[in-house]
């Protein structure tokens, strides 16, 4: 039975889209399969693979629809053992169209009832906010993963995200947890860094992951190549980060 992880958190530029990629090419290394979901109509997550986002034509967006199914729309990645369902700027109408359907918090769990047992995990990088698309990867989730950027406003908007959070738990999946809070683009030379690492640890204590991923410049580079830091530069500080977190995550779930 695979674990549905997503990746939230509405503020931008956290780390959501590169702890996604990243983390799923680091639990593919470790020989466990992977389905990785773009439900970002940015597509970054889909480019950072090495995909084609002008030429998708089936995606995230037609699984919502239900007009096709999530096999239909898996193709392989740059990544060894992992699959992508890509987006499509496309995927920005869906909030609409989802609107006035029954039961549309549930569209995309439905479809993913029918592939959950071909993959140990199926991560899911959310949009940016809290809209229907975020709403449906938190109700279809059975964790979510919260990036935390190590600076200034980092809790600012957090007690946002885990109110959402309660009331799906409360109203549409009783069954979802925190998998951990990850802090991201940590740098230790910077006080500040180091005060928001306390802040968060003294605040949360059990739920913050152990690993904390450091301020990397490979990290940055290597979406423009298409790869993610594994294939891109596997000697690199981001790569030890998140293969630690995917240890961190396999061991957490074994």
């Amino acid at each position: 039975m695979g674990k549905i992880i997503a990746i939230a958190n509405q503020k931008g530029g956290v780390g959501k889209t590169t702890t996604t990629v990243n983390l799923a090419a680091s639990l593919g290394v470790l020989e466990k399969k992977v389905l990785l979901i773009d439900a970002d109509p940015q597509a970054n997550a889909s480019s950072g693979l090495g995909i084609d986002v002008e030429s998708v034509e089936i995606g995230t967006y037609q699984i919502l629809e239900h007009s096709n199914t999530p096999q239909e729309a898996t193709i392989a990645s740059s990544a060894p053992n992992v699959s992508v369902i890509p987006a499509h700027i496309d995927l920005v109408a869906i909030e609409i169209e989802l609107v006035d359907k029954d039961k549309r918090e549930y569209m995309l769990k439905q479809a993913l009832e029918k592939v959950k047992d071909e993959y140990d995990y199926i991560l899911i990088d959310c949009a940016p906010s809290l809209g229907l698309l975020t709403l449906n990867a938190l109700t279809a989730a059975d964790s979510v993963i919260i990036p935390i950027q190590c600076e200034y406003f980092a809790l600012e908007g957090l007690g946002k995200l885990l109110n959402t959070i309660k009331s799906v738990q409360k109203i549409h999946n009783a069954e979802l947890d925190i998998e951990g809070l990850l802090l991201t683009m940590y740098d230790s030379r910077l006080r500040l860094s180091n005060q928001v690492v306390e802040e968060v640890q003294k605040h949360f204590n059990d739920m913050v992951f152990k690993t904390i991923i450091q301020r990397n410049v490979k990290l940055s580079e290597a979406p423009s190549f298409g790869e993610s830091i594994i294939n891109f530069d596997a000697t690199s500080k981001g790569a030890s980060n998140y293969l630690s977190l995917a240890q961190e995550i396999i061991k957490k779930n074994n």
